[in-house]
């Protein structure tokens, strides 16, 4: 495991120690600015987090921290979400997860995703490929849609969104977390994932690194490959899965 890789699963690790005083289903939030909920987890994981994995020289971007713009003239950037899915934490759904990835002049280089409910760590680099749970990982080799396994957003379910792909070729299945969803095609637990609305630098970073690094390929709607430590970190919405199966899964959506 080289450095980089181990400083993650060191503040994974004790980011799941530092959950222990929680309990899914059983937690107060708030509302934030936006209308996400938050809750003292979060906020607790974002420090716990911080205080691991940052060194001097290095930018830090996270949802819980307000944006230091100083991060842009940094070479090493952090890029975390301490706990995406919040709202499945909040409702004791186990599909949440600790996300961290570390991008160097703008390309993740390495990345660790932790699902403390199921008992998986993710962790992977652009040199050593990828792992759960310390075994190697490949994306899934399925090359047509027909009974493909495609990860959809429960929120984006939840509000009718996915119901135009009631025809399409693939299985539908609603699952919380996208940084999660990442990980599972990373692990051809599922053949594919997108998203119908923009996410953040931090809600994809460390997937983006995982299925690219288990042999996948994931891009914008736009049809381009991200550069993060962006001063706007909104993406637009993006595609996954293995690059035998991705453009199939395009041309389905785009079709609907």
């Amino acid at each position: 495991m080289n450095a980089d890789l181990y400083r993650i699963q060191q503040a994974l690790e004790a980011a799941r120690e530092a959950l222990a005083e929680f309990t899914p289903g059983r937690i107060a939030s708030r509302k934030k600015s936006g209308g996400d909920p938050v809750t003292e987890a979060d906020v607790l994981l974002d420090r716990t987090l911080k205080d691991v994995l940052l060194r001097n020289g290095e930018g830090w971007l996270s949802e819980e921290t307000v944006d230091d713009q100083s991060r842009l003239m940094k070479e090493r950037v952090w890029i975390v979400d301490p706990l995406d899915g919040t709202r499945e934490f909040i409702e004791g759904i186990p599909e949440w997860c600790i996300s961290i990835a570390l991008a160097e002049n703008g390309k993740p280089i390495a990345a660790g995703i932790c699902s403390p409910a199921t008992g998986q760590i993710f962790l992977g680099s652009d040199e050593d490929g990828a792992t759960l749970n310390g075994k190697s990982i490949q994306v899934s080799d399925k090359k047509d849609l027909d009974g493909a396994k495609i990860l959809a957003s429960r929120s984006e379910v939840r509000r009718g969104e996915w119901r135009r792909f009631a025809e399409a070729p693939f299985e539908v299945i609603p699952m919380g977390s996208v940084a999660y969803k990442l990980a599972c095609v990373s692990a051809g637990l599922a053949d594919g994932t997108f998203t119908l609305v923009p996410k953040n630098e931090w809600d994809v970073a460390a997937g983006v690194l995982l299925v690219e690094a288990a042999g996948g390929q994931v891009v914008e709607k736009s049809n381009r490959k991200r550069l993060f430590n962006q001063p706007n970190t909104l993406l637009d919405g993006l595609f996954a899965g293995s690059p035998e199966l991705l453009p199939k899964l395009i041309e389905q959506i785009r079709l609907h």
